[in-house]
């Protein structure tokens, strides 16, 4: 399976080839930058760990490396400012991302192939390219909680002492403000992270309010996130190329559940080799529902005010 990587040269697309050569499940690594140079040093400087890490191919340069590619990840962008909230990017990454799109129609992609849009504000720029018509629209998704939702996990660890990959639980909705956390199935190895001693609201709303903010407290620390996200990345497109039925709350254009549709925000979604292959209706209490929905008018809200989306 061929990955490429548009903003390959740049702090997220880096982490993420470097997360998927280590992975050693995907056979191509592409990087694509406005900077073509950069892109060649970051695909030559994997290229040397090769030999210790799996058989990969990897290539740098302009949109040309992208042609054939079974995965298109977009993390280009203009970043975050630290006091600057995932929507407040619309204005300032709009026009950047339909050149994106432009350029991309012009690329001969894999019979099947899908599109992994990481770029903020991710949901409404997945949104936008559903509406392109760039490829069907089960097989475009954008990372959205996938992210929030690994940091989520690994701060309840973090609270109760406890090992992170025991713990189930899930962000949902937009990728920014208006994410929903999912208390009600929350688990530590099948046991209600309600019963654990240490459970209190005051310490779930904490936990939640670090996770919302935590995006920024990197950005403001280091610069910039990267680790987490080309992390987030990977196991998003592994699970688009060993096609094994992983369900992950990505970015989709929804069509009804829980009475959403027309925007693309996250919810429970089995994700392979077509895309986006089904989306499942979670059981969640009231309050939560309430979220999700307020979640999506605030996304529609958003979106309407994108001028002139990308038409095919």
């Amino acid at each position: 399976m061929k990955v490429s990587i548009i903003g390959g040269g740049g702090r997220v697309g880096s982490d993420a080839a470097y997360a998927l050569q280590l992975g050693k499940v995907v056979n191509h690594i592409a990087l694509m930058d406005v900077n073509a140079e950069l892109a060649q040093g970051e695909a030559l400087d994997l290229r040397h760990g090769a030999s210790l890490t799996a058989n990969q191919t990897f290539s740098g340069g302009d949109y040309g490396v992208c042609e054939g590619s079974d995965c298109v990840v977009i993390t280009a962008g203009l970043r975050r400012k630290p006091d600057e909230s995932r929507l407040d990017l619309i204005n300032r990454n709009v026009g950047l991302f339909k050149g994106i799109l432009e350029e991309l129609k012009k690329v001969k992609l894999a019979s099947g192939a899908t599109i992994l849009v990481v770029s903020n504000p991710v949901d409404v720029l997945t949104h936008m390219t559903v509406r392109s018509g760039l490829l069907p629209q089960s097989q475009v998704m954008g990372l959205g909680t996938v992210l929030d939702t690994a940091r989520f996990r690994s701060l309840i660890a973090d609270h109760f002492k406890v090992g992170a990959l025991d713990v189930k639980a899930l962000i949902l909705g937009e990728h920014g403000d208006s994410m929903v956390p999912i208390w009600s199935s929350a688990t530590i190895n099948g046991v209600s992270v309600k019963s654990i001693p240490g459970w209190n609201d005051s310490s779930a709303a904490t936990l939640f309010d670090v996770t919302k903010k935590s995006g920024a407290t990197v950005i403001a620390q280091k610069g910039g996130a990267g680790r987490a996200v080309g992390i987030s990345i990977k196991e998003v497109v592994e699970g688009i190329a060993l096609d094994d039925g992983r369900l992950l709350p990505v970015s989709a254009a929804q069509t009804g559940k829980l009475g959403i549709k027309d925007i693309s925000l996250s919810l429970p979604t089995v994700v392979g080799r077509k895309g986006v292959v089904e989306i499942y209706e979670p059981a969640v209490s009231d309050v939560e529902r309430e979220g999700l929905l307020k979640s999506a008018e605030s996304l529609k809200a958003t979106f309407a005010q994108v001028e002139s989306p990308v038409t095919a």
